[in-house]
């Protein structure tokens, strides 16, 4: 993959975004471009590329933002003709592991009382969403309230992604049960794993996938990485995605 191909998809989706440069799990989405072309090859960092191309990175890359989330919304509504109810959304996520996940959008945009106006109000500014501004407009609120209406104030965790060691490799796995995980790993394992760290997530398959990409360039035999110390460390300074 070109160095200079990337650093201009970097400049180019940042300026669609406003001039902020995408995470990288969503600039993979929006470019095809697998972190496995750019890790450990051209940078070590996500950030070291965004600093090439002229870019400060964000506080928070790898998270799906707003604008994103109403984009794909806004894609959805478009595929079905209407706007989706709570299942809907979850089979979306279930085909397409790019899609946020309920939680994620839940607590993101709220439910569709909530969420089709700020739908309207994207579509209309991104422009090219007309159709989908008078599928919003046609839609009526249910008299009562659907169960996605009630969104946590704060993160719901439902899981974890954890590291775990094994001699010199590291093995980044998921639960929802890390001490229970960890001891079946240590049956299956011939030296005794031990559970590095671990990050609380609303979406553990999509974080556990964001990390074993990140990785990508330093796996070893299967499931299993060598990494650096800086390796290490970059996901120690996780708590929670």
């Amino acid at each position: 993959m070109d160095r200079e191909f990337i650093l201009n998809e970097i400049r180019r989706t940042a300026a669609e975004n406003g001039g902020r440069p995408l995470g990288a799990r969503r600039f993979g989405v929006e470019t095809g471009i697998r972190e496995s072309d750019w890790l450990g090859k051209l940078w070590a960092r996500w950030g070291d590329a965004l600093r090439e191309a002229g870019l400060e990175p964000n506080s928070l890359q790898g998270a799906f933002d707003d604008q994103f989330i109403l984009k794909r919304y806004a894609e959805l509504v478009r595929e079905l003709g209407h706007v989706p109810v709570k299942a809907e959304l979850q089979m979306k996520a279930h085909r397409d592991q790019s899609f946020p996940n309920v939680v994620t959008f839940l607590r993101r945009l709220g439910a569709r009382e909530r969420a089709v106006p700020r739908l309207i109000d994207y579509s209309e500014r991104a422009g090219g969403y007309q159709d989908v501004v008078e599928i919003c407009r046609a839609w009526k609120p249910t008299k009562t309230p659907e169960a996605q209406s009630v969104v946590p104030e704060k993160p719901v965790v439902l899981g974890y992604v954890y590291l775990l060691r094994s001699g010199r490799h590291y093995k980044v796995g998921r639960s929802n049960a890390v001490g229970r995980r960890e001891r079946e790993l240590a049956i299956q394992l011939p030296q005794k794993g031990e559970v590095i760290h671990k990050i609380a997530t609303d979406d553990p398959a999509g974080i556990e996938a964001y990390w074993q990409h990140r990785f990508e360039g330093k796996r070893g035999n299967g499931e299993w990485f060598n990494l650096s110390a800086d390796d290490v460390a970059a996901f120690r300074r996780r708590r929670s995605m």
